[in-house]
């Protein structure tokens, strides 16, 4: 019932890589997931090493449930 237990299967901490998030459950190409993070409407992604780049799960839910805040 809560919004946060409707989120996809992501652990409740840790990393995801570009192929976990798009194109299920965020809806964008590659292209627009990086222009989303270059224009500031997506969060940043953290560079792990320098051939590996994740997101935070934290601020993947967090983006995600604001869209449920706003107008959902």
């Amino acid at each position: 019932m809560k919004q946060q237990d409707a989120l996809p299967d992501f652990p409740k901490t840790g990393f995801l890589r570009q192929s976990e998030i798009i194109p299920s459950p965020i809806p964008f190409s590659p292209a627009t997931l990086w222009r989303k993070v270059k224009d500031g409407t997506f969060p940043a992604p953290v560079k792990l090493s320098e051939r590996v780049t994740a997101w935070r799960v934290e601020d993947i839910r967090a983006w995600m449930q604001s869209f449920s805040h706003d107008g959902g």
